[in-house]
């Protein structure tokens, strides 16, 4: 990020005929944004101001004049670190907890919506929820490949009496309307699974779900958001698409809202069939603890959200099943696992106390399962297989296996 922010500078000083060398740039920028731990856009104009002063470099000269900034529409920005102006309304105001920051939120036009920051530093005109403004020398800037404005001391704000109406609000879509990334949407959804996370920027990760299907929801830890309990309805308030090898998911930030709903959310799935051999049990298998709050698997005993807490004992297995040509991930919950081992979820919490040790029960069923062939059925929900029904088949030899290919290919 560093270097990016450090480019723009250097090439926006490199256009007026300046040469600053790209290691004071980075030196400054890093002190600022890792040691003082000033956002990414205000330490930008932090460094931007310093080597004006610098180099005696005049702001009028430096900056562009307001006749020579174009007028554009929010569908219009796509390149940042450039200087526009734009007529919208404000759709949103967020809550802002960041004291550099004085409002921070949506506004959009008759093409789109685009997220804002107001720089407190900029010492603008309060923006009113509703009301329509003329945005002059506003600076466009991405992350992650999202566009957003910023307002600073060189921008300007003008109350219009041009009533924007046709400005595309957050809309509630089903999720199989989410075909764009970089959208601001609201949806109702199931969560339909969650995911052990053991990256600590993220709180939690998993699938969520409508009658139209699933999609790979994160949300981030430093959202602060509620818990998502696993099988309960949301609607997801100002949610962001986001796209990966042609996949699309949502995150959840600080401008996400979540809110709890009576309504039991039906999740429409895709029932598949899978034949092949057992060739490995993944880590997260076995006997389990879940926290009883949030109901996600514990790591070493605690909650990533809850911290440490005394668990409920669970039993599970991931499996990876094998078909010559691809693997597929599939998830046998208690009950089906309990059929298929023959092992009680009791019976696996006293095998484990008399060892000590909780990993044998995975042990177990390795040395009992793995290398064996099955047919498994159940809903697919992104990667995995939610078991329903699994059976044990007999050694396939080459020619079945051709034959089942065939038969998949028909």
């Amino acid at each position: 990020m560093i270097k990016d922010i450090s480019k723009q500078i250097q090439d926006r000083f490199g256009q007026k005929g300046y040469n600053i060398p790209d290691s004071e740039i980075e030196t400054r920028l890093d002190k600022l944004i890792n040691e003082f731990k000033v956002p990414a856009e205000e330490a930008h104009r932090s460094v931007v101001n310093f080597f004006l002063k610098e180099y005696n470099i005049p702001r009028d000269e430096f900056f562009p004049a307001q006749g020579d900034t174009p007028t554009v529409q929010v569908s219009d920005i796509d390149t940042d670190n450039k200087w526009v102006n734009i007529l919208v309304r404000v759709v949103q105001l967020w809550d802002n907890s960041h004291e550099s920051i004085d409002q921070i939120g949506l506004v959009g036009d008759e093409t789109g919506t685009i997220k804002f920051t107001k720089w407190a530093s900029a010492n603008l005109p309060e923006l009113v929820e509703g009301k329509s403004y003329l945005f002059k020398s506003v600076v466009t800037d991405s992350y992650e490949e999202r566009f957003s404005v910023n307002l600073n001391r060189t921008s300007h704000i003008e109350e219009s009496k041009e009533d924007i109406a046709e400005v595309e609000l957050v809309p509630t879509v089903e999720i199989s309307d989410i075909d764009t990334d970089n959208k601001w949407v609201n949806i109702r959804v199931k969560v339909a699974q969650l995911w052990d996370s053991e990256h600590e920027s993220i709180d939690q990760v998993g699938l969520v779900g409508d009658q139209t299907g699933t999609i790979k929801f994160t949300k981030w830890a430093k959202s602060e958001l509620p818990t998502l309990v696993e099988g309960k309805s949301y609607l997801l308030k100002n949610v962001v698409t986001d796209s990966y090898d042609g996949r699309f998911s949502i995150k959840m930030n600080r401008t996400s809202l979540i809110e709890e709903v009576s309504e039991d959310i039906e999740i429409g799935t895709t029932e598949v069939e899978f034949i092949g051999a057992m060739v490995d049990i993944q880590a997260g298998s076995g006997l389990i603890k879940r926290c009883p709050e949030c109901n996600r698997a514990l790591i070493k005993g605690v909650c990533g959200e809850h911290g440490k807490v005394e668990g409920i004992y669970d039993l599970r297995i991931k499996a990876v099943i094998d078909d010559g040509r691809s693997v597929q991930d599939s998830l046998l919950n208690r009950e089906i696992s309990e059929q298929l081992t023959g092992i009680t979820l009791d019976e696996a919490i006293h095998m484990a106390t008399e060892a000590l040790d909780q990993s044998v029960v995975i042990e177990k069923i390795k040395g009992e399962f793995v290398g064996k062939y099955y047919s498994v059925s159940g809903p697919k929900l992104d990667r995995y297989i939610l078991v329903d029904t699994i059976t044990p088949l007999g050694p396939i030899d080459n020619s079945e296996i051709e034959a089942i290919i065939s038969q998949t290919e028909v």
